[in-house]
């Protein structure tokens, strides 16, 4: 190491760690402990949302048509909901919704039709076309994810999947943020 180098400016094999070396030395007492936490989220979050883009572009179908598809397929049947539950779920808002619905019409995996009760309400319902598609591409997806995940043995997948779940709740309290969007999704 020349005379000039500081051991902290050779890359390891973990930069999170470099990171959080580096802001101790440049900066002490400021608080990085957060950052072999975040860090790594945030890469995860980038990675496993940019491997689901694939899977999807391979399936024929975008990341805000699977998840119409896949709230319509988790209400269970007659697979139908109106566009405000469908907002309520996705937490997304309603002109984004009465887009994704327009589009999943076209391409006929879904229809709308009018609502009982409230006059301007919309039922939208999977299409067995629909049905289909949700059903191989949720397979696709979930199989893929899985396989990402065996690198941690399964009580490390259920540990963290609980320490995770203790985070998300707490950190969304913290900031009285209770939405629940894709990753990289703008609402």
């Amino acid at each position: 190491m020349a005379s000039d180098e500081h051991p902290l400016d050779t890359p390891s094999d973990y930069p999170v760690a470099d990171i959080a070396a580096a802001w101790e030395r440049e900066r002490p007492g400021t608080p990085v402990s957060s950052i072999g936490i975040v860090t790594p989220l945030w890469r995860l979050a980038k990675l496993f949302a940019d491997d689901r883009r694939r899977v999807l572009a391979h399936a024929g179908v975008d990341v805000a048509t699977l998840d119409l598809l896949s709230m319509l397929r988790r209400a269970g049947e007659p697979y139908a909901l109106t566009t405000r539950e469908l907002a309520d779920r996705s937490m997304v808002t309603a002109g984004a919704i009465s887009q994704r619905v327009a589009r999943a019409e076209q391409e006929g995996l879904v229809t709308r039709r009018p609502g009982e009760g409230r006059r301007r309400s919309v039922v939208v319902e999977l299409t067995a076309t629909g049905h289909r598609l949700v059903e191989s591409t949720v397979d696709q997806v979930l199989t893929r994810e899985a396989e990402l995940l065996t690198g941690l043995a399964p009580d490390q997948q259920e540990q963290l999947t609980g320490l995770l779940r203790v985070l998300l709740q707490d950190v969304q309290h913290r900031l009285n943020d209770h939405r629940l969007t894709q990753v990289g999704e703008q609402e």
